[in-house]
Formats: structure tokens, sequence, C-alpha cells
């Protein structure tokens, strides 16, 4: 008889050795990808915000100012991923860290849309 997979608790569910697996290369992935987005912009600093059954988004912010997200399937997931890339972690987005953001006009006018001559967004 084969022996059934041990479990373990994350993010209150139950999963399997697979699904525990599968959520430490999906956290390694994002691990690289931060790790990237530091390198280009000169380091990076992060938040992250629970959007609901969609996860949880990696918000990044450069030592330049740009910025950039990901998401993440778990909040247990962003977390590790933001440890492994050795980013700094902050618990919301505003002072300093938000005043960090450098927008451009392509920001202004996705976030203005019709209203100042921007593309509208036709979502």
């Amino acid at each position: 008889m084969a022996e059934t997979a041990q479990t373990q608790q994350v993010d209150g569910k139950q999963v399997d050795g697979r699904q525990a697996a599968r959520a430490e290369r999906r956290a390694a992935r994002l691990a690289k990808q931060i790790g990237a987005f530091a390198k280009a912009h000169g380091g990076a600093e992060g938040q992250l915000a629970y959007i609901g059954q969609m996860g949880t988004r990696i918000v990044l912010v450069g030592e330049d100012g740009g910025w950039g997200d990901l998401v993440a399937p778990s909040y247990a997931v962003a977390e590790s991923a933001a440890q492994k890339s050795g980013i700094t972690l902050h618990e919301s987005f505003d002072g300093e860290f938000a005043a960090k953001v450098r927008t451009g006009p392509y920001e202004w006018t996705r976030m203005a849309g019709m209203q100042i001559g921007g593309p509208a967004n036709k979502a």
C-alpha cells in the first residue's frame, strides 16, 4: 500500500505535498522576477496587498522611482517570494515609500482617460 503525502496548513487550507511544492516553485519564480526588477531599478522595496480570490498583489517600487507589480496566488506565496528576494516589505503604501513612485505621462493619461484627451480605458 502506498503511503499518502503528508499535509500541511497553508493559508488556512489543507494542501498535499504536490501543492506545497507547486507553491514553493511559484514563490521561487516570483522571487526571481522581483530580483530582476530590483537589479534593473537600483534596488527595490515592496508592499503586499490581498486582492481577494485572485491572490495577493506584490507592489514594487525601485530606488529610481520605477514601479511595477506582480500577483501571487496567495499571501503566503507572496510573502515567501519577497523574503527569498531580500526586498524590504512595508505594511502600507504611504509616506516615504509612496513618495518614491515616479509617474509619467502614460500613467496620467491612463488615470484620467478621455477627460484630458488620453486613451479611453475600454475594459
